[in-house]
Parts: structure tokens; sequence; C-alpha cells
């Protein structure tokens, strides 16, 4: 008897897979809408970041379509081909999460062992973000650069590493689905005033400072990103 080990799915999975059971018995018919976000997380008694994540996730398959200001609806069968088949890859809220607790000691460690190069080095990367956030307000490249010389000046390369990785998976699929939805003008303004926040702290050699200010911009990215749909459209 040939068996294959049972692993277990991420949340945000699961609650994909019961909404997609309930739209294969056809208690949501296509072109119809899902109920608002809020209500269908208290229904499946899920926080609002998980049941965000399935949806997006759902979208990108090419089950669901989100309309901003309008809400969830259920796409027509023929709409559907284009959809993508994704991997039980890391939702957005978890790479977030993970991004609070592993950046915010890199900050801190780079604060508090950097070389003048680095701290050179994580200057540059910081010009180049404001100088590319000047042309367009998503810089993803530039935005990877300064936490990656962040993470380059903890002096260890595994650090280093963790970080290139979380980055992967920050381009993935759904996190660019999400971004999709709630990029707005003030994100830009926000985001540049966190990360020189994170600058200043290292500069000045203050691992704690550092550590805050990186958390803090987690944090708000986080909140960033469970503004309601509606609110995103405005």
């Amino acid at each position: 008897m040939r068996l294959q080990a049972v692993e277990p799915r991420r949340l945000y999975r699961q609650i994909a897979d019961q909404i997609r059971s309930l739209i294969g018995k056809g208690e949501v018919a296509p072109g119809e809408r899902l109920p608002a976000e809020r209500d269908l997380a208290r229904r499946l008694g899920v926080s609002r970041p998980s049941l965000r994540e399935a949806v997006i996730a759902l979208e990108v398959e090419g089950l669901l379509d989100v309309r901003v200001g309008s809400g969830i609806y259920v796409t027509q069968p023929g709409e559907r081909a284009g959809g993508a088949v994704l991997a039980d890859a890391s939702g957005p809220f978890e790479v977030i999460r993970a991004r609070w607790m592993i950046e915010g000691e890199c900050a801190a460690l780079a604060a508090r062992h950097a070389t003048a190069a680095q701290l050179r080095a994580i200057r540059k990367a910081h010009a180049d973000l404001l100088r590319e956030a000047k042309r367009h307000h998503n810089p993803l490249d530039a935005d990877r650069a300064f936490h990656v010389a962040i993470a380059q000046a903890t002096g260890n390369s595994a650090l280093e590493l963790v970080v290139q990785t979380l980055w992967d998976q920050r381009v993935g699929p759904l996190y660019r689905a999400l971004e999709v939805k709630l990029e707005y003008p003030a994100m830009a303004r926000e985001t540049t005033g966190e990360h020189a926040a994170v600058l200043a702290a290292i500069l000045a050699r203050e691992p704690a400072a550092a550590r805050a200010a990186m958390r803090r911009h987690m944090d708000m990215t986080k909140k960033r990103y469970s503004k309601d749909w509606k609110e995103a459209g405005k």
C-alpha cells in the first residue's frame, strides 16, 4: 500500500476550500456577490486577514472577482480559463508577521554592528529608494535593496538569506494581487517616513529604536493591507 504523507494546509487555503465548496454546491451562483468581507469572516470564524488571503487566492485562480468599492463576485465559468494554479505559498500576512520578527532584529543588529561602509550602503539604498519613490509609488526593487542592505549589516549571512527569501515571497502572485487592490497615493508618503525612521535609528547606533522603527513599519504595512476594500478604492 502506497501512502503519501499528510501535510497541514495553511489556514487561508482551508478557507478558500470552504468558499470553493459553497460555489461548487451552487449556494452562490456565478455572477452573484458574496457576503461582505466582515460578515463572511464572522460566519467562517476566521480573522479578516486570513479571509482576505483566501479571497485573493481564489481571485488569482479565477474563481472570484474582487471589485473594489462594490464587492466580491463569483466569476462566470467562461471567465476562469486564465486563472493561475497556486502552490501552497505563504500568505501576505504570514510574510508580514515573519518580517516583523526577523527584520526588527536585523535592524537592531545593524545599529549595533554595522561597519562604516555598511552604514554608507544603507544610506545609499535609502537615497535610491527616495528617488525611485518619486517616480512611482511602489518601488519594489529599491525597497528590497534597502531591507537587504540592513540585513547585510548584521554580519550574519544566514539572516541576509532569510530576508531575501521573505522578499521572494513579497513579490509572489498573492502579494501582488493584494497590492493592486490596496495601493493608494498616501502609501508612498507613509512608507517613506517609516523607512527614514529606521535609517535614523541605525545611523544613531540605537538598537532598541531601530527594532521599534522596523516593527512599526511592519505594523503599518499590515494595517494598510487590512483596509476595507471600499476604503482602498477611495
